[in-house]
């Protein structure tokens, strides 16, 4: 009976003691806010604080609802540690504030200056200063360098800390060396080697010549480039079932290079199976069509062949008054007999016209300097291959950085609106240039320019060149659209200075200014009227020079209009690879002045891409000018032939001579040909720019009135021939060409030159 009274009372009491406990946990958990206090902040006001609580004065506590003010708290960025408690019934709040950064600082940076990186962090001088914000702006400064290939550059954020809550950010850098590439492996190759496929792509192994380019650096954008590079290569070569598998860049454990390795699969490689034209337009002769296809049956299968072809024919439908044109290509692959059969078939497109053309980014170019490039007009039925040719038609301005032509949705379905966006870059220049060749000696030469004066396309141009054999200043100016017409107009002011007392002991001298415009016929076609008032002066005549050049010694003015037509398809002007050069120049001088003759030339030059990167060029040109009445023909208006126009000989060195003294007379009729072989040097790195030349020149220079002068003339229409080889390198510096020519064929007073030379640049 007593244990069980005192089993009783135990449970009692636990039972009081729990419910005690029950009730003070209750009030701790749940009891009512009666006031809220802020501790720590110097900066951030109270009402501030109170406004990121969501425990407020007669609210009970709510531990979610401290969790919460506590990520708001800290969410500011204003606060490095926050404490939310009760103690009793009070809410207290305990900061500990970020400190304020006073300035930003970069030390050990040599080859990024310290204002990109400054735009570059959010760090900034006068802001609070977070952790979290420096491991993010050490993360940017780290991917700086990586674009500019260093990769195992380090960054070291210090913070110093100063008085009233001030720090100071100092970055310390260690740049580190480029991260080049160090090897370039093909893995699944077999058609092409390890070699062929490099010079495919951007991205090239790190080698000592390759100092002033940047392709040699890793970088994961060029990397996805190169994948395309080799898909496009393949694509071309036949094998249309080629795929990249994967391209994998590993960095050495060293860190000091990147080992790249590309995974490919080739595929069986496909020929050119049936190729047909179909067409939905009635009255469209698709016999006609088929002589424009690039490519026949049994040809090695090309991605780009179709896309040419397409190309070609949507623009020779729509020439033929066919407004909405599409062509589309149904390509069939036949992997039993390995041919790809292709079928373009010729329909009609849907009708849309241009309703706007709505033209932004320009700032100083006027609009209608853009307007007048295009090819569509508001109202025009759109094209893709016109609006294709005006981006083209934008970008050779050279006026902008970039160059965006789209089409966007109009107020109608059959309507498109035209966005033109274009990003200005500078188009004035002071350029400084120097240059040595055989024919005029060491050069030098400045120029100052501006493509696009006042905003409205004009060009200005003032230019000295000063060289050892010869001295040239001119002004010049062009409208390239006067009076708002298709047709460009301008002048040019000259005065020119030569020393030929080498070639025939005297030296002659120009001054004068010259009248032109010019218009194109289409896109090739194009003509120049040029009319040309200078005076000329022979001066600085030797005793002992020829008859013929002592009777022309002093002023002689000449008044000549001249014309040139042209037509021109070449893909680029240097190191050309296929296209022609047709032109033809007449000029008629006797209006006024004292010298009177009627001068033509002529020049063509072809050129065809054999294999890839080989060259064959063949061309020509031919002159002749003569006196009205009995009048002899002054040294300035005959033609002389040698040097840069037949390699092998020297200036001046084929053609009329003086056989007393062996001055070089000039003549009135000459030819001249050439045939070269552009090639690759083999084992030179593509992109070095070197190319081999091999060549065949041939010529003449013949005919001289002046016999009545007592001088005994040497004239001979004989061909001369001469060949050689030369090497041609486009360097940062300016083109470099060196030649290596002799001569075959020539007569006996010719003077000959084997070696010649030339380097000019403008920097």
């Amino acid at each position: 009976m007593i244990v069980r009274w005192v089993v009783l009372a135990v449970a009692a009491v636990f039972a009081f003691g729990t419910t005690a406990y029950a009730q003070r946990g209750g009030a701790a958990a749940g009891g009512t806010i009666a006031a809220v206090q802020i501790q720590g902040n110097v900066r951030a006001e109270v009402e501030t604080v109170r406004s990121y609580l969501q425990l407020k004065v007669g609210q009970p506590y709510d531990a979610a609802a401290a969790d919460r003010s506590l990520k708001a708290l800290f969410g500011t960025g204003l606060f490095s540690d926050v404490v939310i408690e009760m103690q009793g019934s009070t809410l207290v709040v305990k900061l500990t504030e970020n400190p304020i950064i006073n300035r930003v600082a970069f030390e050990g940076n040599n080859k990024i200056d310290d204002d990109k990186l400054r735009d570059e962090v959010q760090s900034k001088a006068r802001q609070v200063f977070t952790r979290a914000r420096v491991q993010s702006d050490v993360d940017r400064i780290l991917t700086i360098y990586r674009r500019s290939g260093r990769y195992n550059a380090s960054v070291e954020p210090k913070v110093i800390r100063l008085e009233q809550g001030r720090v100071d950010l100092v970055f310390e850098i260690n740049e580190g060396d480029v991260t080049g590439i160090k090897r370039i492996t093909f893995i699944g190759n077999e058609a092409f080697s390890d070699g062929t496929l490099r010079g495919q792509i951007r991205t090239a192994e790190s080698a000592w010549w390759r100092f002033l380019a940047s392709d040699d650096r890793f970088d994961p954008d060029r990397l996805n480039l190169d994948r395309e590079l080799l898909r496009k290569f393949y694509l071309t070569e036949g094998y249309a079932d080629f795929r990249v598998v994967s391209a994998v860049a590993e960095l050495s454990p060293s860190r000091d290079g990147f080992f790249l390795t590309f995974t490919i699969s080739e595929g069986e490689r496909y020929k050119f199976g049936e190729v047909d034209v179909s067409s939905r337009f009635q009255g469209l002769d698709v016999d006609v069509l088929k002589r424009y296809l690039l490519m026949a049956e049994g040809d090695w299968y090309d991605s780009t062949e179709i896309e040419k072809t397409i190309k070609e024919l949507t623009e020779l439908v729509g020439a033929l008054g066919y407004a909405f044109v599409e062509v589309r290509p149904n390509i069939r692959r036949n992997k039993d007999t390995k041919t790809i059969d292709v079928t373009f078939d010729v329909q009609e497109g849907p009708r849309v016209y241009v309703e706007r053309i709505n033209i932004s980014g320009n700032t100083r170019t006027l609009d209608k300097v853009i307007r007048r490039e295009f090819r569509l007009a508001e109202g025009d039925a759109f094209s893709s291959a016109k609006l294709r040719r005006t981006q083209e038609r934008l970008k050779a301005l050279g006026f902008f950085e970039k160059v965006d032509v789209s089409a966007a949705p109009g107020s109608a379905p059959d309507k498109t609106n035209l966005e033109v966006q274009v990003v200005e870059q500078s188009t004035g220049d002071i350029s400084f240039g120097a240059g040595y060749s055989s024919t005029a000696g060491i050069l030098g030469d400045i120029s100052i320019r501006e493509r696009n004066l006042l905003g409205k396309g004009q060009d200005l141009r003032l230019g000295f060149s000063i060289g050892t054999l010869s001295t040239n200043i001119d002004l010049s100016f062009t409208e390239p659209y006067f009076l708002d017409r298709n047709m460009a107009a301008g002048f040019d002011i000259f005065r020119t200075s030569n020393d030929r007392q080498a070639v025939a002991n005297y030296s002659d001298a120009s001054v004068g200014f010259a009248l032109r415009s010019g218009w194109a016929y289409s896109e090739y076609v194009r003509q120049i009227v040029r009319y040309t008032l200078r005076q000329t002066n022979i001066y600085n005549v030797q005793p002992w020079a020829s008859p013929v050049v002592q009777a022309q010694q002093g002023y002689a003015t000449v008044s000549e209009l001249s014309e040139t037509l042209s037509w021109d398809t070449r893909d680029v002007r240097l190191n050309t690879t296929k296209g022609w050069l047709l032109r033809n120049t007449i000029a008629v001088a006797g209006a006024i002045g004292t010298e009177q003759y009627f001068r033509t030339t002529a020049d063509a030059v072809y050129f065809h891409s054999l294999f890839e990167d080989i060259v064959v060029s063949v061309g020509g040109s031919a002159g002749i000018v003569m006196p009205f009445g009995t009048s002899n023909l002054r040294l300035n208006n005959l033609f002389f032939l040698g040097g840069d126009n037949l390699r092998g000989f020297a200036v001046a060195g084929v053609g009329p001579r003086d056989a007393g003294t062996a001055d070089s007379l000039g003549g009135q009729f000459f030819y001249a040909t050439t045939a070269e072989l552009s090639f690759p040097l083999y084992g030179i790195p593509k992109e070095l720019g070197l190319l081999g030349k091999a060549f065949v020149d041939t010529g003449s220079l013949w005919g001289n009135q002046a016999t009545n002068l007592g001088a005994s003339i040497l004239d001979s229409q004989l061909m001369r021939v001469a060949t050689g080889v030369g090497i041609q390198w486009i360097s940062p510096f300016g083109p470099i060409r060196v030649d290596y020519a002799f001569p075959l064929v020539q007569d006996p007073w010719d003077k000959t030159q084997n070696f010649r030379f030339s380097f000019g640049t403008r920097f």
